[in-house]
């Protein structure tokens, strides 16, 4: 069965501004080794549009650094399912637009066989943990307090407890906090 996580930087004050976070070699490395060792990246409409609008023109005109070169092809290769309720259509390779609802789409891709399923979209790591259907939490927390921002867990029903599994520290001072669901 396939594990769904959760994967996302956040500020120390729980802001998910993408702006806000320090990306660096050492972090593009990290997540282009995670999406590389996964099958399949979920996303909203919102996240979904500013990962396209950026990373597949370094696929085509590539930077000259290694590390952001590299994210970009892993990201380009896998597969991406978007869940939006606006969108007809997406132009970004291996993307396609989910055809059921977030929870009937994650059920099924937990029974699948597998590497991972990634979650890469604020709203959507919410949706799925109100809905208790997220088996391990990916949080990278940048050493900076954002002043904007949509905060990660809002409107959860119940308490959710985690183990925390494993913590990896860059050098830039972001500390990746690797958890796994804890059943009450």
């Amino acid at each position: 069965m396939a594990k769904i996580v959760a994967t996302l930087n956040i500020a120390l004050n729980g802001s998910c501004d993408h702006t806000s976070g320090i990306a660096d070699e050492g972090l593009h490395d990290h997540y282009t080794d995670v999406i590389r060792n996964s099958d399949i990246i979920l996303y909203g409409r919102t996240t979904y549009q500013l990962m396209e609008g950026y990373w597949p023109g370094l696929v085509k005109n590539p930077s000259g650094e290694k590390s952001m070169d590299d994210f970009a092809n892993a990201l380009h290769h896998i597969q991406k399912v978007v869940f939006s309720r606006t969108l007809k259509s997406l132009s970004w390779e291996n993307s396609v637009l989910a055809t059921k609802s977030l929870e009937d789409e994650v059920q099924l891709l937990k029974k699948q066989p597998g590497k991972d399923v990634l979650i890469g979209s604020p709203s959507l790591i919410n949706a799925l943990a109100k809905l208790d259907l997220i088996d391990e939490y990916h949080l990278c927390i940048h050493p900076v307090i954002a002043q904007d921002g949509l905060l990660l867990f809002h409107n959860i029903p119940e308490r959710r407890v985690l183990k925390l599994k494993n913590t990896k520290i860059f050098k830039a001072g972001q500390v990746m906090h690797y958890y796994e669901r804890i059943k009450d």
